[in-house]
């Protein structure tokens, strides 16, 4: 069973949350739920709450197959924890699956693994993706290696497709 982990701060976009939430559980993935800091409980930017499975201490890259940044303004919260940097600085360099969607690229920037890579997000921060070596495309979805970045909650459909896709092909 593949699994997915999912990182969660405040006001964090709830539908780049629910969203991959539930189409890898629909689709057969474990799916976790991880908070950057020692609350149960967060809100969305739009004020949908989630609790939590775990904080992001408690998981270790290796017993996952993705992980999920996803946009709102959680990213700028996510990007201070440096047990999160960590964390996915550690799935890009194993190889494992690093997806981010809208915002959620400032985490990739502080995890300093995008020089060289193409990449997507919303137009606001693409200037920051440039600026840490990344090469921007304006486009729904970009995958480069083993990284997936998408603009958009409308670029759902899609970014979740190529998650799906991309973690067949990756066996580890």
């Amino acid at each position: 069973m593949k699994r997915a982990v999912i990182l969660i701060a405040d006001e964090h976009h709830d539908l780049e949350v629910w969203y991959p939430i539930l189409r890898l559980k629909e689709a057969g993935w474990a799916v976790v739920t991880a908070g950057i800091d020692s609350k149960k409980n967060y809100e969305g930017k739009f004020g949908y709450p989630i609790t939590v499975d775990t904080h992001i201490d408690e998981v270790q890259p290796k017993d996952f197959d993705v992980v999920i940044v996803p946009g709102g303004w959680a990213p700028d919260y996510i990007r201070r924890s440096q047990v999160a940097i960590e964390f996915v600085a550690e799935m890009a360099r194993t190889g494992k699956i690093v997806s981010a969607i809208c915002h959620g690229g400032w985490v990739l920037i502080s995890a300093n693994i995008l020089k060289g890579k193409q990449v997507t997000s919303i137009s606001a921060i693409k200037d920051d993706l440039i600026n840490a070596g990344a090469l921007w495309l304006d486009k729904d979805v970009v995958f480069d290696d083993n990284i997936i970045t998408a603009r958009k909650p409308d670029d759902l459909p899609v970014f979740c497709k190529t998650i799906l896709t991309l973690a067949e092909r990756i066996r580890h």
